[in-house]
């Protein structure tokens, strides 16, 4: 951090004692800083910050913050298209599915994991063990995959859904625990 604010006061052609009148930091403070025999803080950076006429971000060198937006390639299974909303691979997956209108026969299976499905537009059919319920949107289930599930579009039209899925079976949230009644 040191030669970085030293070179970004040589880079302005500032000399510490016209540093230090326009920060109020004294001249001794601000060598300090610059050959790193003293850590910085908000209370010093601030001000030099404001003298050079730089961002914070700037003046400590911050990396640039990336595009947070997640731009997922649609992958086809089975028909659906899935597109992934997580960029780790491993771990918590989470995915935006459309599921299109179509009627098939429920064929459950099992497998390691746990998995929480959210119902953004249509309908969905989820045969779970011995329930079979047909999810709309803006309901949510959540089950462990080793009970044999499936789940489809009810036939009706599309349904477009959020899965999020742990293979180690990680919980996606915690559960409410009932009232004492």
């Amino acid at each position: 951090m040191g030669p970085r604010l030293r070179r970004i006061r040589k880079d302005r052609e500032v000399t510490l004692a016209a540093l230090a009148e326009a920060t109020g930091i004294s001249v001794s403070t601000l060598s300090r800083l610059e050959s790193g025999q003293r850590k910085p803080g908000l209370d010093l950076l601030l001000p030099i910050a404001q003298a050079h006429q730089v961002s914070l971000d700037e003046l400590v060198g911050a990396p640039p913050v990336g595009d947070p937006r997640v731009r997922a390639r649609p992958i086809e299974r089975g028909g659906r298209t899935h597109w992934p909303l997580t960029r780790q691979p491993g771990g918590l997956q989470a995915y935006k599915v459309l599921e299109p209108k179509r009627k098939l026969e429920p064929d459950p299976r099992t497998h390691e994991g746990y998995e929480w499905l959210y119902i953004l537009s249509g309908k969905l059919r989820l045969v779970l063990g011995d329930h079979d319920v047909v999810l709309t949107a803006g309901e949510a289930a959540e089950f462990d995959t080793r009970v044999p599930h499936w789940f489809g579009s009810t036939g009706e039209g599309p349904v477009e859904f959020l899965s999020l899925f742990g293979p180690q079976g990680e919980r996606m949230h915690v559960r409410a625990r009932p009232k004492k009644g």
